[in-house]
C-alpha cells in the first residue's frame, strides 16, 4: 500500500480546464514537465468568442478580471471568473483557474491553479499545483529548489520517490487551508481537507483531513 498521495486522490480533476491532461499521470510533479507545450496547444483550441488572445500564447477569458499594473507573461490561460489583481507577475506556463483569485504582488511560474482557489496575497507559486478551494495565507509560499539544486525525492516515512526534478514547489490538494507566512518546502505534498497553522514550515507529505500545528504535532480531524 502507497503512502504518497496520487493525483486521483488530491483532486477532483472536474474542476480545473487542465483536468484531463492532469489524468495522464499518476503523481503531480509528473504532469510539470509538459506543462508549457500542453498550455500552447489547449490554449489554441480555446473559442475567441470566450478568450481574448491579446499577446502571442496568452488566452484570457472575457469574463475575466485583470488589473492593468499584472503582468502576464506566455504562456498563460487565465480561465472564466478569475480575477489577477494590481502587481501580480506571471511568468508563464500557468493555468488560472475558473473564479480563483491570484491576488496582489503574487508570482506564478511553471503552475496549475484550479477553480475557486486563492492566493490572495504576496504568495509565491512556483512548479506547483494548487487543488479546488485551496486557500493561501498572506506571505504563503512554496519553495520549488533546494539549497544544494539537487534533485527532490518525495518521502513519506519509508516510501521515498526520486523525481528527476530539481524544482518542485508544493501539491496541495483540494480545500488545502494554508496559514499565513507559512514556507512549503520543495516537495511538500499536502492531502485534501488539510490545514496548516501559520508560521508553519512544511515538508514531506501531509495526509488528508489533518491538523499540521508543526512536524511533531499532526492530528487528525474528525471527519464527520
Amino acid at each position: 500500500m502507497h503512502n504518497i498521495p496520487t493525483i486521483a486522490e488530491l483532486y477532483d480533476l472536474s474542476h480545473s480546464i487542465a483536468g484531463e491532461y492532469l489524468a495522464k499521470f499518476t503523481y503531480p510533479w509528473e504532469a510539470l514537465k509538459g506543462l508549457e507545450a500542453f498550455i500552447i496547444e489547449l490554449g489554441k483550441t480555446l473559442s475567441p468568442d470566450e478568450y481574448d488572445n491579446p499577446k502571442e500564447n496568452v488566452w484570457i477569458a472575457k469574463d475575466a478580471k485583470v488589473f492593468e499594473s499584472a503582468y502576464i507573461g506566455a504562456p498563460c490561460i487565465i480561465d472564466h471568473g478569475a480575477e489577477v489583481r494590481h502587481c501580480a507577475f506571471i511568468r508563464g506556463s500557468a493555468i488560472i483557474g475558473k473564479n480563483s483569485v491570484f491576488g496582489n504582488s503574487c508570482e506564478i511560474k511553471n503552475s496549475i491553479i484550479f477553480d475557486d482557489a486563492q492566493t490572495p496575497h504576496y504568495n509565491y507559486v512556483g512548479d506547483s499545483i494548487l487543488g479546488w478551494h485551496s486557500h493561501m495565507g498572506a506571505g504563503s509560499i512554496t519553495s520549488n529548489i533546494k539549497s544544494d539544486r539537487t534533485n527532490i525525492v518525495v518521502k513519506c516515512g519509508k516510501e521515498h520517490i526520486e523525481t528527476g526534478r530539481h524544482k518542485i514547489g508544493a501539491m496541495l490538494g483540494d480545500y488545502v487551508e494554508v496559514g499565513c507566512n507559512s514556507v512549503l518546502n520543495p516537495g511538500t505534498i499536502v492531502g485534501k481537507h488539510t490545514n496548516i497553522y501559520p508560521l508553519s514550515r512544511v515538508r514531506g507529505v501531509i495526509m488528508d483531513h489533518s491538523i499540521f500545528k508543526d512536524e511533531h504535532n499532526i492530528v487528525l480531524k474528525e471527519v464527520r
